[in-house]
């Protein structure tokens, strides 16, 4: 496994930095008062989009490209350090065309979509004008469990009937969200894991109706994490995305890599946060020494430093192996870093946070937010406990088949000799 950056990485890496600190940093203040007013999209995001594009930094994550599509055809590998420094601002991604739940979309899309829904939805999310949302969790059963679901496409003629709740869908208050993929059963009666299908659902199909925006943490997000129903909501049967019973696979496909985009976007975001708290430590002093001469401050610091660069390796890892083995091969790995990452980024935020002082829980550093956005992610993608327990099965399954062996490590005899 060869991790190192390539010459090509390390140019794109120095593009994406330079556009950060030239065009995305300088607006972080203005970002933040324009949604505070309710103004969203903010007035500047179709000019940043644009200078993106221009400039060449658009779709990064699709390794599969066509010629004649839009954007830099890199591996995961490659895109990981990249989606890295999107992630020290929560809105940047959008800039690049590489945020969530758009890419998790744009690949399923990429992937099972018919040459007409590709040229109804993939071309103008690639271009980047239109938005999407993925319509998957249920408020009345544990989603977690994707066969719990219980939202029903019922074959009726030439078109499926959509009824349903969703909630926590993101994206789907975004006024340019105009596609939602929704996750239901089409087979009640099928195998568990051949019962659920996606079918595409137009935003402003009669009968889909976005019910509310929750809160999360009491912090209202203005793309949302909404509460949508589908009340007898007809599509035509053209607009099933792979085939009947296909849900669940198409979902494990589109996991995936985006969980690499994730677990990246939030090393970078651990790695500001770190970056915030040295700063502070170095600047203020109590009981006579700089904070950072406290014991259990340097403890943060490299803590938090070890936790990082353990968590990217890992990351990298398993982006490798997506790259090279495919992303079934590279299941435990996923799983791995979806519960390892969110956990670490919440937790050097938290060291951060204690480290300014009030300052930390409020709006004037960006710490708060990120915060928030780590807590969250123990859920989105499916809650840390899933993915411990897919890891402690496999690992059951690799010793169970060695089981014995270790008793030669013994300095007494086993039970099972006596």
């Amino acid at each position: 496994m060869e991790f190192a950056y390539s010459d090509k990485v390390e140019a794109l890496r120095s593009r994406v930095r330079n556009f950060m600190d030239e065009h995305i940093v300088p607006r972080i203040r203005q970002h933040h008062e324009e949604t505070g007013k309710g103004i969203f999209p903010v007035s500047f995001m179709e000019d940043l989009k644009a200078h993106a594009k221009q400039e060449g930094l658009w779709n990064l994550f699709l390794p599969h490209l066509c010629d004649d599509e839009p954007g830099t055809r890199l591996t995961n590998l490659e895109y990981a350090p990249l989606a890295e420094i999107m992630g020290r601002v929560t809105w940047a991604s959008e800039v690049f065309n590489c945020s969530a739940p758009d890419t998790g979309n744009m690949e399923l899309l990429h992937m099972f979509a018919t040459p007409e829904q590709r040229q109804r939805w993939l071309v103008p999310l690639l271009d980047g004008s239109i938005r999407s949302a993925y319509a998957m969790t249920e408020p009345d059963v544990a989603s977690s469990d994707a066969t719990n679901i219980t939202t029903s496409i019922r074959a009726d003629g030439d078109e499926y009937v959509i009824n349903g709740r969703k909630w926590f869908i993101s994206n789907a208050a975004h006024p340019n969200c105009q596609l939602f993929i929704v996750m239901g059963k089409t087979d009640p009666d099928a195998a568990p894991h051949a019962q659920q299908s996606m079918i595409l659902v137009p935003r402003d199909t009669l009968g889909v109706e976005v019910i509310r925006n929750i809160s999360v943490m009491n912090h209202i997000s203005p793309e949302g994490h909404c509460e949508v129903v589908f009340r007898d909501v007809r599509v035509p049967t053209s607009n099933l995305l792979g085939e009947p019973g296909s849900g669940f696979a198409l979902a494990q496909a589109r996991l995936g890599p985006g969980r690499i985009h994730h677990c990246m976007r939030s090393i970078g975001a651990a790695e500001l946060a770190l970056e915030l708290m040295i700063e502070r430590v170095r600047e203020r002093k109590t009981f006579g020494r700089y904070i950072y001469q406290h014991g259990v401050i340097a403890d943060w610091i490299a803590r938090s430093r070890l936790e990082i660069d353990q968590a990217r390796l890992l990351v990298l890892k398993t982006a490798w192996m997506i790259d090279e083995l495919g992303a079934k091969a590279a299941y435990k790995e996923i799983a791995m870093i979806k519960a390892a990452v969110p956990m670490m980024y919440a937790t050097v935020c938290d060291r951060a946070m204690q480290a300014f002082g009030a300052m930390g829980i409020s709006s004037d550093t960006p710490l708060a937010d990120h915060w928030t956005l780590a807590r969250c992610l123990r859920f989105a993608d499916g809650p840390d406990e899933v993915h411990l327990r897919s890891v402690a099965r496999m690992e059951m399954k690799v010793h169970r088949e060695g089981l014995g062996l270790t008793a030669a490590y013994f300095t007494s005899p086993r039970r099972s000799d006596a």
